[in-house]
């Protein structure tokens, strides 16, 4: 009988040995059965290799290991895809949404059988540790698992309305997506996006980041081989400007969902807004700037590891990481020793070793980033506490290695603590107030996730009421501003945070994807 046991944060952290052996045969299975290869785009659920060439995809533990070679589309793909996909749409969105339903549970399934491949490849690819990678693929599952029993509790977003007439309220899609998936979740990013299109009887063309296509390839082919027709879902890679300039002016396209940076993210928005000849949907998660408050009525030792846990984890690659944290000033010190105490004891190495926390971050730039922004802060007066450098020597030479980074001294207005960093770099300052504290967590365009620790029941429901982002939480010990979970959090971001207010994981998203029709039939009194 095959072994199927939920992967979460504790099974992993209690060292399920079952579940550690079985992720380590797939590293070992993975690099031969997919390795070096080249790869198609899939159009229609034909294999195609473009004319402009390939691009290829090398790990970031150690840029000798080829992952593969994958297309570079062009216009002409992209233009097919999305025509092929309006076609497909006809049939797609007439298919019971019940039958919907079976395939993404089906699609659910497929991802549980096929875990420990899939987390295997996403450590490779973008430099996950085992946990990261393994909980990455449960969150899917019960992703998939959620919006079909909200589809259901929902009927289908059908609503009769009966009075003299007979009144109908139904949920209609609106056509061709272009689905536009990051790296640092190339698997459930990907994912929430593609099942809130296709469940809701949508198509889509999907490009996944190009520093994740293998990863974005596994979860077409769960679709694909769930039962989603290769007509209403289409995998493309290459560069994003061609991509870019393409959707934005065709007139096929009837929404995009793109999650990513701010810059380009208003970038498409505008665009496409302006391009359109009336309104399209644009979905939208944009990053943050994530801060957490450390009171004086902190637990100090549950908030450094949930400071750590959100800051450090995954390198700081996550648009929920917290990069800002205000610790009040009676216990400063106490916090800071804490901090860098354990910060030291972090393990950052290879990825696919057991004991390895922080892996690589994800590529060349994000490494030259790292040591740009370490300057800037010496540059401008601030003090690092801890890291501050990259790794060399061994096995650092091989990839994209750095220490996690504790910086303290730089001015609230720095660009530093305004700007999204994306690393494994984290900025302190202090406060007196609780009222001060929050005003500055607010001062941002931002607003995904924010955390505090205190164990006062006043001073969070002060917190709670004042503070202006989507996803907040209070004493959370396993990632002060990270983990939401489908069907638990709604992961939502306000602000430059995010487009429409209805967050991924929670009950309302699977309404951004639809659009109303109300249906009267009249009925003659004889």
């Amino acid at each position: 009988m095959p072994f199927n046991k939920k992967i979460t944060y504790t099974s992993l952290l209690l060292a399920d040995e079952q579940v550690h052996a079985m992720y380590e045969e797939a590293l070992e299975k993975v690099s031969e059965k997919y390795f070096g290869k080249h790869y198609p785009i899939y159009i229609g659920g034909g294999e195609f290799f473009s004319p402009s060439g390939e691009f290829e995809d090398r790990s970031p533990i150690d840029t000798s290991i080829l992952i593969g070679y994958f297309q570079r589309s062009n216009v002409d793909h992209i233009r097919e895809a999305i025509s092929i996909a309006k076609q497909g749409f006809k049939e797609w969105s007439r298919t019971d949404w019940r039958d919907r339903v079976k395939i993404m549970r089906r699609a659910a399934e497929l991802v549980d059988e096929r875990k420990y491949e899939i987390a295997a490849v996403v450590t490779y690819e973008v430099g996950k540790n085992r946990m990261e990678a393994l909980a990455e693929c449960w969150e899917v599952i019960d992703t998939l698992n959620y919006y079909a029993k909200i589809m259901e509790e929902n009927n289908g977003y059908e609503l009769k309305l009966e009075l003299e007439e007979v009144c109908r309220m139904v949920a209609k899609p609106y056509g061709v997506w272009v689905v536009i998936s990051p790296f640092n979740f190339p698997l459930m990013l990907a994912n929430g996006m593609i099942v809130g299109a296709l469940i809701t009887g949508n198509t889509v063309v999907f490009k996944p980041s190009s520093d994740g296509p293998l990863t974005g390839l596994l979860l077409y082919k769960i679709f694909i081989d769930a039962g989603v027709p290769g007509e209403a879902i289409n995998y493309l890679t290459g560069p994003g400007d061609v991509f870019e300039d393409e959707i934005v002016m065709n007139k096929d396209v009837a929404g995009i969902a793109f999650t990513g940076s701010r810059e380009v993210g208003m970038r498409l928005y505008k665009r496409f807004t302006s391009s359109q000849p009336y309104p399209k949907p644009v979905i939208l998660e944009m990053g943050s700037k994530n801060p957490t408050i450390v009171t004086s009525k902190a637990d100090v030792k549950k908030a450094v590891q949930g400071v750590i846990r959100a800051a450090f984890g995954y390198g700081g690659q996550k648009c929920s990481a917290t990069s800002r944290v205000y610790v009040q000033k009676d216990i400063k010190d106490r916090f800071i020793e804490e901090l860098i105490r354990e910060t030291k004891n972090l393990k950052v190495g290879d990825p696919r070793k057991r004991e390895v926390f922080l892996g690589p971050v994800v590529n060349k730039r994000a490494y030259e980033n790292f040591m740009k922004y370490v300057e800037t802060a010496k540059r401008d007066g601030g003090h690092i506490l801890f890291g501050g450098h990259v790794l060399v020597g061994g096995e650092y030479d091989k990839g994209y290695y750095v220490l996690p980074t504790i910086i303290t001294g730089l001015r609230r207005d720095h660009e530093l603590f305004k700007n999204e960093l994306f690393l494994p770099i984290l900025l302190i300052d202090t406060f007196d107030t609780l009222e001060e504290a929050i005003a500055e967590a607010n001062n941002t365009d931002y607003g995904l996730t924010a955390g505090i620790f205190s164990e006062d029941e006043e001073e969070i429901n002060y917190f709670f009421e004042r503070i202006e982002f989507g996803v907040v939480y209070a004493n959370r010990r396993g990632g002060a501003t990270t983990g939401a979970w489908p069907g638990l959090q709604t992961f939502v971001g306000w602000k430059a945070s995010g487009s429409t207010g209805k967050g991924l994981g929670g009950p309302n998203y699977l309404l951004t994807y639809i659009r109303e029709q109300s249906r009267t039939i009249v009925k003659e009194k004889s």
